[in-house]
């Protein structure tokens, strides 16, 4: 019960993040590295206070993916934070929950996994929901342009997580928490360059009260929302951890509601509500042979 309500408490955590992102007055990309920072810094302060290890020195088969996921990792958060700028939270989680359709898209091309029907009907059904998503009530005149470029870095920040995830099935030798923390690490020292030579550093220029909320982002929804994540999801069942995953996306409508006051359309609650059963679906076993494939 104590793993369960921990594993919750995670969800609810990450179902905040777009509210206190809008509440930072700095460019994504700085947001995104300074919450590298601060969480690779409680992480390892973490790790050393509880006595454990992390090995920093790697095989070489994992020196690569470890790079090209950090950075994929740095990237993913830069395209959500800016999802979250353009839009509502909600149309960006939508989007961001994407990442487990593109897995399965990708999983038989990369893993070598079979495209079982249920996969088909779970990828049509998120589809529709984008769909829904796209076309809100004709009385919501504030859907604009801004919206549409909202859902696409989304998109695009799901298809970088989806390849985080990827990437991960191919590392050896390293727990969930090990891999995490290193890229954590690399995304903050590959996000420092990009922020430098693009929109620059103004965190010296910023005001109490986004300092606040960027230290909350990276202690609580990065440092201590990763260092509770992984040793409750170990030691709970994969259906169970499947649906309180749901708690993220949901909480998130929530609270964006409550707290920005963001209009909802109908036809986007009924398109969320097919874009996040999609991967639900996709995992359902049937009681005959599961080899039947499209």
């Amino acid at each position: 019960m104590k793993e369960r309500i921990t594993f919750i408490f995670v969800m609810l955590i990450f179902g905040s993040i777009g509210i206190f992102v809008k509440q930072i007055d700095l460019f994504s990309g700085e947001i995104a590295f300074w919450r590298g920072v601060i969480g690779s810094l409680f992480l390892i302060v973490a790790t050393i206070a509880s006595k454990s290890k992390i090995r920093f020195t790697v095989e070489k088969s994992n020196r690569f993916l470890l790079l090209f996921s950090g950075a994929a990792l740095g990237f993913n958060w830069i395209f959500l934070f800016e999802s979250y700028r353009y839009t509502t939270v909600t149309n960006a989680t939508f989007s961001y929950y994407f990442a487990p359709v593109f897995v399965m898209i990708l999983a038989p091309i990369l893993l070598k996994e079979k495209f079982l029907w249920r996969n088909f009907v779970g990828i049509f059904i998120a589809m529709i929901g984008l769909l829904l998503v796209l076309n809100p009530e004709k009385e919501m005149i504030s859907f604009s342009s801004h919206h549409l470029v909202g859902i696409f870095y989304g998109l695009l920040a799901a298809i970088l997580y989806a390849s985080v995830i990827i990437m991960n099935k191919f590392l050896k030798g390293l727990s969930g928490y090990e891999t995490t923390v290193i890229q954590l690490v690399i995304a903050t020292f590959i996000l420092c360059p990009y922020v430098f030579f693009t929109d620059g550093f103004h965190f010296p220029q910023l005001e109490g009260r986004s300092i606040i909320f960027l230290i909350i982002l990276g202690i609580v929804h990065t440092g201590i929302a990763y260092a509770l994540y992984f040793p409750t999801v170990n030691r709970l069942k994969g259906q169970t951890v499947a649906i309180f995953s749901y708690v993220d996306p949901i909480s998130a409508v929530i609270m964006s509601t409550v707290f920005l006051s963001e209009q909802l359309s109908f036809n986007q609650v009924i398109g969320g509500v097919f874009i996040l059963i999609s991967p639900f679906i996709s995992e359902l076993k049937k009681r005959d042979d599961d080899s039947i494939a499209v």
